[in-house]
């Protein structure tokens, strides 16, 4: 073990490591991606968009009319017409003065006379103007993840491509941590991230540092190294390139997580371990990668705890939580295993100050399936 790499005697409380991290961090500029490219990324402003369609049409195939002429027809007493009718099909623009759509049955031209057999409502068998997409609305808006619902829309108003904002996530894997890594950046690629990811060439901190690139990305992450064995090194390597905010958060699990910085990009150093690298995850690097993305505020869901839900004061300890009857059931509370984050729904940190909260008590969890 070396003196750099020692923990400090007293953690840093999270929200201060948070703020630190989150100093002088702001929205990346938007670019303009593909739809396919542009799904989960997170939107920027959008130009509104056109009504869709853009006048009244037909929405299916059949005779126009105008309802008002149609009133008292029926097959018992049929409206004979002077004129045959407009035939229109699905998608057509409809005629003046036409305000629905019958179908052939009900229109009877089988005689010399055409014949009306049934009533209309106005807007029958009609898109109506704008019924699709409302002039003046966005595919999607800003600061909200695109979902594959938003290609929809972009895709009926034609529109190829969307504004969008796609922070640069670079992730060092430190050999030893490649499960952790490999879930980390799938996490991230979910969350609309461009991730770059690469190994150090050795676990010593020359090499290391020689990986850490902060002008590379928006945000730079380190998976593994974060801990005080003879072989962890990643604070060392850090210290190198720029600066250490913090090592040792009052965090559990993730206690040996880092934060700093490399020049202006934000660094944060997650523990090699599953469990602890998805509680630096959750509380440290999402919030970096929100505030990157111009992300609105996460949806949390407010429900009464089923049971008591104990934390040791001084540690921000993450509970993962599953809904059951209309109550938070605890799945895993400290120490957090592979199947309790596979199965979790939602997420909470009991704060420092904290002992816990009582069974019934109602909280706030962060939902992690959208």
């Amino acid at each position: 073990m070396t003196a750099n790499q020692r923990l400090p005697h007293s953690l840093t409380p999270l929200d201060t490591a948070l703020a630190a991290l989150l100093g002088g961090v702001e929205p990346v500029a938007p670019q303009e991606l593909d739809l396919p490219e542009a799904l989960r990324c997170i939107a920027a402003d959008m130009p509104p968009l056109d009504a869709h369609p853009p006048r009244d049409v037909a929405a299916v195939d059949g005779y126009a009319f105008s309802s008002r002429e149609l009133v008292g027809a029926s097959s018992y007493s049929p409206l004979p017409l002077a004129a045959p009718p407009v035939w229109v099909e699905a998608g057509a623009a409809m005629p003046g003065g036409c305000d629905c759509v019958l179908d052939a049955d009900s229109v009877d031209t089988s005689g010399p006379i055409v014949q009306v057999l049934a009533e209309a409502i106005p807007g029958q068998g009609i898109r109506r103007k704008g019924g699709d997409i409302a002039a003046g609305s966005h595919v999607v808006e800003a600061g909200r993840r695109v979902l594959p619902r938003d290609l929809l829309i972009a895709r009926a108003a034609r529109i190829a491509r969307l504004k969008v904002r796609r922070p640069r996530l670079r992730i060092v894997n430190i050999p030893g941590g490649t499960l952790t890594a490999d879930l980390i950046a799938e996490s991230a690629r979910t969350v609309g991230a461009a991730v770059a990811s690469l190994a150090a060439a050795g676990r010593d901190a020359a090499s290391i540092a020689a990986a850490l690139d902060g002008a590379a990305c928006d945000l730079l992450l380190i998976v593994g190294g974060s801990g005080v064995g003879h072989t962890d090194a990643a604070i060392a390597a850090l210290r190198t390139r720029g600066e250490v905010l913090a090592h040792g958060i009052a965090l559990q699990p993730g206690r040996t997580s880092a934060v700093g910085r490399i020049g202006s990009a934000p660094v944060v150093i997650l523990p090699g371990a599953p469990d602890q690298a998805f509680a630096a995850w959750w509380t440290l690097v999402l919030p970096v990668l929100d505030r990157l993305s111009g992300r609105r505020p996460r949806k949390t869901l407010n429900l009464p705890l089923a049971r008591k839900v104990a934390s040791s004061v001084g540690i921000a300890e993450l509970v993962l939580l599953e809904r059951r009857q209309g109550a938070w059931v605890t799945l895993a509370a400290g120490e957090l295993s592979l199947d309790a984050i596979a199965r979790a729904e939602a997420w909470l940190a009991v704060p420092g100050g904290s002992e816990g909260y009582a069974a019934g008590a109602e909280v706030d969890a962060y939902m992690l399936r959208e």
